[in-house]
């Protein structure tokens, strides 16, 4: 996975100060150039933006598992003990969850953990972990 070449994203947000807190703040993410309309961030090795703009109302949501996943979003795959380490910190921070942490495909091929919750911006977050990684494209 480490030979993969990092991805740039771009997200609006509605204020700058409160993505730093969140993204530098509570996920530690270090910050990279800025002015006063976008933050660079490094994401766990990646590059994404916080760009002021108007507020987004997409809500659209797809049935998965029998939760409501928000279409758009994006995230992060971490080390499986570094995931569970980030749901206990987001929990005791007082995170509030899209779709709590938890365990999908347990004891099958591609059995992961995964958690949402939104940013201050309101752009939906998935952090997951693999048990195996090498079963991150696996079908069953």
């Amino acid at each position: 996975m480490n030979n993969r070449p990092p991805f740039h994203l771009a997200f609006p947000v509605q204020d700058l100060e409160e993505a730093r807190s969140f993204y530098a703040g509570l996920l530690g993410c270090a910050t990279g150039r800025e002015s006063d309309r976008w933050i660079d961030f490094d994401f766990f090795g990646h590059q994404i933006v916080a760009h002021l703009a108007p507020p987004e109302r997409d809500t659209a949501t797809n049935p998965v598992d029998g939760e409501d996943v928000p279409v758009r979003h994006f995230g992060v795959i971490l080390e499986w003990d570094h995931w569970h380490a980030l749901a206990d910190k987001l929990k005791a921070a007082g995170v509030k969850f899209v779709i709590e942490p938890g365990i999908r495909f347990q004891g099958q091929v591609g059995e992961q953990a995964t958690m949402f919750f939104k940013d201050p911006g309101g752009n939906a977050l998935e952090f997951k972990a693999f048990r195996d990684t090498s079963q991150i494209f696996a079908r069953e």
